[in-house]
C-alpha cells in the first residue's frame, strides 16, 4: 500500500437547498450534478471523483434530507443513512448567512449525533453572509454539534476555500490506492445524466408550478458516432401537471427539450435527437413498484 497516497469517500450531508450539487459541480470543474432553486433536487446519490498528486477524494452527494412524509421520502433518506455507513468522513454543508434551524437540528440527531466518523462543518454562502452575523452562526452550529468539529467557510458558487476544504478532508482520509482512473469525474453513465438534465430544466421552467411530482425515465439511448438517439418519458400524478409541462400548443415541452438537448450534447460531445413524452401516474411517489421502476428502492443488505 501506497503510504503517501490517501484515497476515500466523502459524504455531503445537508438540509434541502443548501448548495451539495453546487459544490460537487465547483470541485469537479463541470456539471454532474443538476441545481435549482427548488429544495430537495438531488434524488440519487451522484458520486464526484477528485483526484490530484496526493489523494483521490470520491464526493457522494446525497438528497436533501427532511423528515420522510411518504415513500419517495423514505428511499431519500435511506439513501443519505446508507452512504454514511460507506464513507470515511462527513461534510455537514450550511448555511452561512442563517443561523441552525429546525432542519439541521434534526439531521444533527438523526444521522450525526453517534457518529464516529470524523465531520467537518461547511459554511456554504459566505458571499451573502454578513460577517459579524457569520461569527454567531459559526458559535451555534459549533454548539449544535457539541464537539469542536473543524469548520471551513466556502462560497460553492465562487469556490471561495473550496481548496482549503479538500485539504482538510484529506486530513481524515486513509492512504490507499485510486479507485479511479485520473480523467474520471463521476461514475454516473449518460443515460441517468440526461435523465437529471431533463428533470433539472422541467423544475428551472414550471417553478413551484411541478413541485416535485415530476419524474424522468430515459427508456432508450442509442449512440452512434454521428448522433445519441434519446427516448425519455416524463412521469407525473396529475392530468394538471402533465398541461403544465407541455404548455399551450406544446411550446413549453419544445422549450424543456431544447433546453435539455443542448446541454446533453455539451456532455456527450455528440450531436443529440430528444424525444420526450409525458405520462400521468397518479400516486407514484407512494408506489412501491414504480419506485422501483424508477430506481428509488433499498439496496440489499
Amino acid at each position: 500500500m501506497d503510504k503517501t497516497y490517501k484515497t476515500g469517500f466523502v459524504t455531503l450531508i445537508a438540509r434541502p437547498n443548501i448548495g451539495k450539487s453546487t459544490l460537487l459541480n465547483q470541485i469537479a470543474g463541470q456539471k454532474i450534478a443538476i441545481t435549482s432553486p427548488v429544495a430537495q433536487t438531488t434524488r440519487h446519490q451522484i458520486r464526484c471523483i477528485y483526484t490530484d498528486d496526493t489523494a483521490q477524494i470520491i464526493f457522494i452527494d446525497t438528497p436533501g434530507v427532511h423528515r420522510p412524509l411518504n415513500k419517495l421520502g423514505e428511499f431519500l433518506s435511506e439513501e443519505s443513512r446508507t452512504s454514511l455507513d460507506d464513507s470515511d468522513v462527513v461534510i455537514f454543508l450550511a448555511d452561512a448567512s442563517e443561523e441552525p434551524g429546525a432542519g439541521d437540528r434534526w439531521i444533527v440527531e438523526n444521522y450525526l449525533k453517534n457518529t464516529k466518523l470524523p465531520v467537518i462543518i461547511a459554511l456554504n454562502k459566505i458571499d451573502k453572509a454578513n460577517k459579524r452575523n457569520l461569527e454567531n452562526y459559526l458559535i451555534c452550529y459549533k454548539q449544535l454539534f457539541e464537539k469542536n468539529y473543524p469548520v471551513v467557510k466556502i462560497s460553492a458558487k465562487t469556490g471561495k476555500n473550496v481548496k482549503a476544504l479538500l485539504d482538510k478532508v484529506k486530513e481524515y482520509l486513509p492512504f490507499g490506492e485510486k479507485l479511479y482512473p485520473d480523467d474520471e469525474i463521476t461514475d454516473q453513465n449518460l443515460r441517468s445524466i440526461t435523465s437529471e438534465v431533463i428533470r433539472e430544466k422541467i423544475i428551472l421552467n414550471t417553478k413551484d408550478e411541478i413541485p416535485h411530482s415530476v419524474a424522468v425515465i430515459v427508456e432508450d439511448y442509442k449512440h452512434t458516432d454521428d448522433i445519441d438517439k434519446i427516448k425519455a418519458q416524463i412521469i407525473v400524478s396529475a392530468e394538471s401537471q402533465k398541461g403544465i409541462i407541455i404548455g399551450k400548443g406544446g411550446s413549453m415541452l419544445k422549450k424543456i427539450g431544447t433546453e435539455a438537448r443542448k446541454e446533453i450534447e455539451e456532455i456527450a460531445q455528440n450531436k443529440v435527437f430528444l424525444e420526450i413524452f409525458v405520462k400521468v401516474k397518479k400516486g407514484w411517489q407512494k408506489d412501491e413498484n414504480t419506485l422501483k421502476l424508477l430506481g428509488y428502492e433499498k439496496k440489499a443488505d
